[in-house]
């Protein structure tokens, strides 16, 4: 029987030639958060709450464009995509009404990855529930169904939405994040887990409403594995896999007390109410709460606030119409009025709370609920479901599990959860500093995983100074995510599927001058972690293809893309004037330690080609900048938005497997020891993905312990990918590879200074995209 084109062997993947396979890949893309019919970024108000009537068709992007991003992203040297997709996208026109335009759209950007050869795993998305709540993800007829009104959710604060903010320009940064611990999304996540046993009475068509929001999510994502299967052509052949619901949530479950803020709630910013707080405000009554704003060391108190929603709540009114979805709530469940009430956590009579642990047992069999009983318990009962149903189509599938942010994962090892050898570990990490302040700090920073995990009796021990403790703490908090799936879960990959930084550091400094050194400096740092640590692979948070300086990722203010409208892309060689269609010669083959002189050579029988009409196809982008909406101050001086900092060397397939890899931007060296079962085949060598911009040809050395090596490139119309390969002797081997040390934002020349105006121009035709 011939093997799947990725594999899973002893922690690690495989391919079909039984090398390890290292996923080096990035978030495509940010533009699948919101609709594009009509188009609504975060920040536009028009027509909001008209959500049953959206459509995301051209998300992530219009198929017409597919070539030019899959071909930019296989320049940067990605071999790996999370496929970023939305529940809204499947089903935003009521329950059970999917929409089938969406889905063929899908299928014909995924046939498209095809022909680029990606790694791909689909990640239904979502922050905060939905974006009626300040985020993505959900229908807006989910918070309906709940009995919420997403319309008065600016007046209760039940969540703060960017575009019903007072002024939405103002919008403070990473706030968004607050709405977890708000009524709405608090609700949504409570019901979604565990309705049966906290919300008994919330029966809607004869379910409990746990059953029918994760019935709705579980099918829709299930219909899509069904359409993927019967398409024929790329399950996996491109799509390997599955992502279970990204980031998920407790919501109120485990809180001991929802009159205060729990100790373990690392994220206040802004009005920060306790749940108890948010469920009076979301009844309509006035609340005085803690405000907070993120200092240099985390969180401070910063003054009291009062929220006055006048009376209005965030409860659908008793007398809503609600017959457009077909839906039958049950007589026991009682629109107007709070649902937490009518299970008697609350009196509104008298505003009285009665059970303050009410969230913090379980209601009928009295056990302790905490994280770990949520985690291995609520959580798990739903992945179960999960990957189950994505099995019945796609009966093969590589599951990735994703429990909630920077927590531990739920401890199922020597269980048949965790000895599922089609299992991979799937968590998130961030700089929180550096997210929540967008400014890099070379002298300082924390290590919040081990604050996170109790590792210091008082948070000032866990401050890291100077750049090279920094670095080393980023590395150390990777490996110890790592090492805790290990132990919870097993032996399985560990795939770090987001972390990334914000680009709109220093009140956007590096649009007004062009100069992304701290941005470099943070993104290096942010892959040095994922890099040394040992990690089966990572994806890096974000690719977007319509951020702009003006308003980033379009989302929430977030800036975190490595591309940009407004920015210019790494300068490689210009395609040559008469180029010679569908020719190659032999790369020259090099013994160990001496110097590159590496010419074009064959393609890898594992790198897919690219089309050969593609220019063609680019020759008339549908991307395009509008002028008229820019800000002189941030768009006179585009920059190459840190590309020499992710667009970095890396190993692709090893004929044996890793034990250590790093790239050294400062010095351009990159250094991988490896241990090989048996001597490389002539078919199977060791390759690394060799960026052009840090390692030209003819400018760098290499050293290798054994065997011989060769430097090329695969080349067609409009993508050229540099790689090494090496055919190297059996047991402990070791590659060093130095390339050129530039000046970072600095161009390489006059003459790709104007390559570069020709690209920004539009003039596609004369360019080698990336």
């Amino acid at each position: 029987m011939a093997r799947f084109r990725l594999s899973i062997e002893d922690g690690k993947f495989r391919d079909v030639h039984g090398r390890q396979v290292t996923l080096r890949g990035i978030n495509v893309a940010g533009d699948a958060k919101y609709p594009n019919l009509p188009d609504r970024p975060s920040h536009i108000a028009l027509d909001f709450f008209d959500g049953d009537n959206v459509k995301f068709t051209g998300r992530p992007f219009p198929k017409e464009d597919a070539h030019l991003h899959f071909s930019r992203l296989k320049r940067f040297g990605y071999n790996t995509i999370r496929y970023v997709f939305t529940w809204e996208a499947i089903e935003a026109a009521g329950p059970g009404i999917y929409d089938e335009e969406w889905i063929q759209h899908t299928l014909d950007v995924l046939r498209i990855a095809k022909e680029y050869g990606f790694y791909i795993f689909m990640d239904p998305h979502q922050d905060v529930w939905s974006r009626f709540s300040g985020g993505s993800g959900a229908p807006m007829w989910t918070l309906y169904a709940a009995g919420l009104n997403p319309q008065s959710f600016a007046a209760t604060e039940a969540a703060i939405v960017h575009n019903t903010y007072p002024e939405p320009s103002e919008f403070p940064k990473m706030i968004w994040s607050t709405n977890y611990y708000r009524l709405a999304a608090a609700t949504m996540f409570t019901l979604f887990f565990a309705g049966r046993d906290f919300a008994p009475k919330c029966i809607i068509d004869g379910v409990n409403i746990q059953d029918y929001l994760q019935g709705h999510f579980i099918r829709a994502c299930a219909y899509i594995a069904k359409r993927i299967h019967d398409a024929g052509d790329i399950e996996n052949d491109i799509v390997f896999g599955w992502e279970s619901l990204n980031e998920p949530n407790k919501g109120m479950i485990g809180y001991e007390d929802i009159s205060v803020i729990p100790k373990e709630q690392a994220l206040k910013k802004g009005t920060c109410p306790t749940i108890w707080q948010t469920i009076l405000t979301g009844s309509g009554r006035a609340v005085e709460v803690d405000t907070w704003d993120m200092g240099g060391l985390g969180p401070v108190k910063v003054g009291r606030s009062l929220i006055d929603p006048h009376g209005e709540i965030a409860w659908l009114p008793a007398d809503y119409d609600e017959s457009r979805y077909g839906y039958k709530r049950d007589p026991g469940w009682k629109l107007g009025q709070c649902i937490w009430a009518q299970h008697g956590v609350w009196d509104p009579s008298t505003d009285t709370l009665l059970k303050k642990d009410y969230f913090g047992k379980h209601p009928t069999g009295g056990q302790h609920v905490d994280y770990p009983y949520f985690s291995n318990n609520y959580f798990m009962n739903f992945f179960r479901q999960f990957r189950d149903s994505i099995r019945a189509h796609h009966k093969d599938a590589i599951i990735l599990l994703q429990g909630p942010t920077m927590e531990l994962p739920p401890n199922i090892k020597g269980t048949p959860d965790g000895d599922d050898p089609l299992l991979v570990y799937a968590p998130h990490w961030y700089d929180g500093i550096t997210l929540m302040t967008k400014k890099w700090n070379r002298n300082w920073n924390v290590d919040v995983l081990g604050v996170l995990r109790g590792r210091y009796w008082h948070p000032g021990f866990a401050i890291k100074i100077g750049e090279t403790a920094i670095r080393n703490c980023f590395r150390d908090q990777h490996a110890a995510m790592r090492q805790e799936g290990l132990d919870f879960i097993g032996n399985h990959p560990c795939v770090m599927t987001e972390f990334g930084i914000p680009y709109d550091m220093d009140d956007k400094h590096a649009y007004k001058t062009g100069d992304f050194t701290s941005q470099s400096a943070a993104m290096d740092a942010n892959h040095y972690g994922v890099e040394a640590a040992g990690l089966e692979g990572y994806t890096l948070w974000l690719y977007m293809t319509n951020n702009d300086h003006a308003r980033g990722d379009q989302w929430n203010g977030e800036d975190l893309s490595i591309f940009s409208i407004d920015d210019k892309l790494l300068p490689v060689s210009p395609l040559p004037k008469t180029p010679e269609l569908n020719q190659s010669t032999s790369s020259l083959l090099k013994p160990a330690t001496t110097a590159s002189t590496g010419r074009k050579g064959e393609p890898d029988d594992d790198n897919s080609i690219t089309p050969a009409n593609i220019q063609r196809t680019l020759t008339n982008p549908s991307i395009t900048s509008d002028g008229a909406s820019r800000e002189p101050e941030i768009t006179a001086s585009p920059g190459y938005r840190a590309a020499e900092a992710y667009v970095r060397p890396a190993p692709i397939t090893i004929s044996g497997f890793i034990t250590y890899y790093v790239f050294d931007l400062q010095t351009c060296q990159f250094n991988m020891t490896i241990k090989a079962p048996k001597v490389a085949a002539p078919e199977t060598p060791t390759v690394v993905f060799l960026p052009e911009y840090h390692f030209p040809k003819d400018s760098c050395t290499v050293e290798a312990s054994s065997g011989k090596w060769e430097i090329s490139s695969d080349e067609e119309e409009t993508v050229l990918v540099q790689r090494l390969r090496w055919w190297h002797g059996e047991g402990e081997q070791s590659l060093k590879i130095t390339g050129v040390v530039r000046k970072h934002n600095d161009a390489v020349g006059a003459e790709d200074a104007g390559y570069y105006e020709q690209c920004n121009a539009g003039a596609w035709s004369n360019c080698n995209v990336m």
